[in-house]
């Protein structure tokens, strides 16, 4: 037997143990670096970035490490007078940054810091007429929209503003045959989407009105020989689907379907032993995405030096029993 077109070769150069000082180090030295390249290039995404390492620090432990006071400022200079979150100062509000911004807060034990009305007034008048939620003012509709107004406003105990079950019902028109979920209806099944589908049906209690075992069968089938899993058919795996998938199949009660010693061996391949942080495959350049999703499917996999985390809100499960926060995990 060949290797899979569409795959990576691991080896014995690679990393096979955890490397978690190198990755706590990486990400409080990446939040010093103001003026260097990275840096600069990622501001139009900042606020998800500032969660991404909060949450990988918070899993290794070393939370304490990071200037509290710091990110707060940043976070409330990121609120819009509309009550919307962007991604860094000076920038439009969007969904996705609303929910990065909560979650950072929420980590951070500063909800209390933000106009929390304005924030779930700003949610609530994104839902459409079918349900579906508009990622901002700009209109765009994506199934990935609607996680992230469910899941903030759950974080804000303020579910009720909403019309949940028209939110359940356009979520699951999303889902297609081979039993994935896309953006929209009708569009192709993606890991990501999947994900978020899941969540949202898992947040409000509603995973019953899916086909498990159909479902769970294609997200398997995102394992390659090597280990590693990839978010559609023919595609390289890449360690971020470490977390979209395995928290998927975590939902359904059927992680198990998977080969946790093939897929631990990926994950560690992709770090880097000299800098730390993880990379999407092994030999690439390191990012606090890929750092945060290969400790976060580490952490699904049972990986006793790091936190406990949640499979629906990527957050350590510590923080959501702290505000008494409950998600739905189907069992098999």
């Amino acid at each position: 037997m060949g290797s899979h077109p569409k795959d990576v070769e691991i080896t014995d150069a690679h990393p096979k143990t955890l490397l978690n000082q190198k990755h706590a180090e990486y990400i409080i030295n990446y939040s010093k670096k103001k003026d260097d390249y990275e840096y600069t290039m990622t501001e139009h995404f900042r606020m998800s970035g500032i969660y991404w390492g909060l949450t990988a620090l918070d899993l290794l432990g070393q939370l304490e490490k990071l200037n509290k006071d710091e990110v707060i400022d940043f976070v409330k200079q990121c609120q819009s007078s509309n009550g919307g979150f962007s991604p860094s100062i000076g920038h439009d509000p969007h969904l996705l940054y609303t929910l990065s911004s909560i979650q950072v807060l929420v980590l951070l034990k500063a909800i209390d810091k933000v106009d929390t009305e304005k924030t779930v007034e700003y949610i609530s008048k994104l839902q459409n007429e079918d349900g579906s939620f508009s990622g901002d003012e700009w209109g765009e509709v994506d199934s990935r929209f609607s996680f992230c107004a469910v899941a903030s406003l759950t974080l804000l105990n303020r579910l009720d503003t909403i019309d949940v079950e028209k939110a359940v019902q356009f979520v699951l028109q999303c889902q297609n045959v081979d039993g994935g979920f896309g953006t929209r209806p009708g569009s192709e099944s993606h890991s990501g989407q999947i994900y978020c589908c899941l969540g949202l049906l898992s947040i409000t209690k509603q995973l019953h009105r899916i086909n498990s075992d159909l479902l769970g069968w294609w997200l398997c089938e995102r394992q390659l020989p090597s280990g590693g899993l990839n978010g559609r058919p023919e595609k390289l795996p890449d360690v971020c689907y470490s977390w979209w998938v395995l928290s998927s199949l975590t939902m359904l009660g059927r992680l198990h379907w998977i080969n946790r010693e093939k897929m631990v061996k990926f994950i560690l391949a992709t770090q880097d032993p000299e800098s730390g942080g993880f990379t999407d495959r092994p030999g690439d350049m390191v990012d606090l995405y890929h750092t945060l999703f290969g400790l976060a499917g580490l952490s699904l996999l049972g990986e006793k030096s790091l936190k406990k985390i949640n499979p629906v809100f990527c957050m350590p499960q510590y923080v959501l029993d702290q505000i008494g926060v409950n998600v739905q995990i189907l069992s098999i």
